[in-house]
């Protein structure tokens, strides 16, 4: 609810009851109030210590306690804390609260004190800000206590929670947040549907913290427990919170993939919720993009395209842009002109893995025609460090995506060809199983060997007895006369003796 829905929230409060006989008087001094708090709204925005002291000055021109100096208390308190007179602000504030049990309803008492909550919790910039937000908690947390109102003091303690969390103040917030959770389940332990929502948002607190911790573990369960939460309707903001965390988990993992979902569904949520988080997280997906290495445009979806052109997401737009034209130097300008961009510690954590496939690709692209060159060659050509070359193509050698030898010396490489490698081999290979062939058909077969079975008067005759003709020109076992008549006798392979 902002400054001025005052009037509005109260015409609906109070409804529109006709009283015909009023004393005059009483009237005329609702009117007189009346008048002089919305002179007040008129003037604090060219005179805010003035207008300060016009609402402060409300309460005392009612008889009783009532709405009209709730309200001037509550512009006061606003004004106050905005002009840094935090002790001021804490005063008065105690004060209001004295008018939640009579003289406002239960509804417009909550609503209003949530507001100047949420208000003081979005201005708190420095230390003693964070102070007087943590005494306003604290005094809320006192009044409520005796009223029973659940509602509210769950709110308020977490959103002390939260001020613990900003202050990584981690041990009390474990505290808070154990409590917290106790009074959202039920006897058994388990959940309570009810509290569905309030479960929700004391989930992201402690995920959030775990996310700061590092401890991926309870981090893990946490998520997935959060995920499974189906009995509220959470503030888009407290699922944009739950899927971040969950995409920065993924990519302390590795797991790319799921990271890139988790953080298009946080951008989603942040981007419904209006909240400026949507930008950072659209940048860890743009980031997530290139660690997937993929082809895929982050800018082509529904939800991310009005963005594309978007000033501050421009660096990275052109960071994925380089990456996947392959061009390293182009990429290298961006990180150089965009210093900014590492100031976010995730980022800064991540980027140097996708810096590093982007310098991988350059060397093996640059490297293709040489069989010999020097590290310094592609370090000058790269712009990068010879160190941070020779690492490249030590990884490159042992993944065996280079087949070559790093001589620390005199800084060369030396690239061998496999290609007249694997062609000796073959011939080689090749060579033996022909001299294989030959060794078992002219050495070792029996049916190749020359007998001599003729051994009396014709010796001469050398024949192989399974290839011999037979009669009739038929190749036959047995030695015989052939067409040529009487004096011809079948040599070797059948071919014709004359003797």
């Amino acid at each position: 609810m902002s400054d001025d829905d005052d009037f509005m929230q109260d015409s609906d409060q109070e409804g529109y009851d006709f009283e015909y006989e009023e004393d005059d008087e009483e009237e005329n001094g609702d009117v007189d109030i009346e008048n002089k708090y919305y002179n007040a709204k008129q003037t604090k925005a060219s005179d805010p210590e003035a207008a300060i002291e016009e609402f402060l000055g409300l309460p005392a021109l009612e008889k009783e306690k009532g709405d009209w100096g709730f309200k001037g208390l509550k512009q006061a308190i606003k004004l106050e804390f905005k002009l840094e007179l935090y002790d001021k602000a804490v005063e008065h504030y105690t004060e209001l609260l004295t008018y939640v049990k009579s003289a406002v309803t239960r509804n417009y008492s909550e609503k209003s004190i949530n507001n100047i909550l949420d208000y003081i919790e979005k201005g708190a910039e420095d230390e003693r800000a964070g102070q007087c937000m943590e005494e306003f908690y604290s005094q809320t947390l006192q009044s409520f206590q005796s009223t029973n109102n659940e509602r509210l003091w769950l709110k308020t303690n977490i959103k002390l929670a939260k001020l613990y969390l900003d202050r990584k103040d981690y041990g009390t917030v474990t505290k808070k947040l154990r409590e917290l959770h106790k009074a959202c389940e039920r006897e058994d332990g388990s959940d309570d549907p009810s509290k569905g929502t309030y479960s929700l948002e004391i989930y992201a607190l402690e995920i959030q913290m775990y996310a700061e911790t590092k401890n991926n573990k309870q981090l893990k369960r946490l998520y997935e427990r959060a995920l499974k939460v189906r009995s509220a309707v959470p503030h888009p903001k407290i699922m944009g919170i739950i899927r971040e965390c969950g995409g920065k988990m993924h990519m302390s993992e590795e797991n790319w993939k799921d990271a890139q979902s988790d953080f298009f569904e946080s951008f989603r949520n942040y981007d419904e919720a209006g909240s400026l988080q949507r930008i950072q997280v659209l940048k860890y997906l743009v980031l997530t993009t290139m660690l997937m290495k993929s082809d895929i445009n982050p800018f082509e979806s529904q939800e991310t395209k009005p963005y594309k052109n978007d000033p501050r997401i421009a660096a990275m737009t052109d960071l994925v842009d380089a990456y996947q034209r392959d061009d390293i130097h182009q990429y290298e300008s961006v990180l150089n002109n965009n210093k900014d961009l590492l100031t976010d510690t995730f980022i800064a954590e991540n980027i140097d893995e996708v810096t590093r496939n982007m310098r991988t690709k350059a060397v093996l692209k640059l490297l293709a025609p040489y069989t010999r060159f020097n590290l310094a060659f592609i370090g000058k050509a790269l712009k990068i460090p010879v160190s941070e070359v020779q690492d490249i193509l030590g990884f490159l050698i042992v993944d065996k995506k280079v087949n070559g030898k790093i001589n620390q010396q005199d800084g060369t490489v030396e690239i061998e060809d496999d290609r007249d490698k694997e062609r000796i081999r073959a011939m080689k290979e090749w060579t033996e199983a022909i001299g294989s062939l030959y060794r078992t058909v002219f050495s070792d077969s029996d049916g190749f060997k020359s007998q001599d079975i003729n051994q009396g008067n014709d010796k001469e005759s050398l024949v192989l007895p399974s290839l011999q003709m037979g009669r009739g020109g038929q190749w036959g076992g047995a030695p015989g006369k052939g067409k040529g008549g009487k004096g011809k006798k079948s040599g070797a392979f059948g071919f014709p003796m004359f003797t």
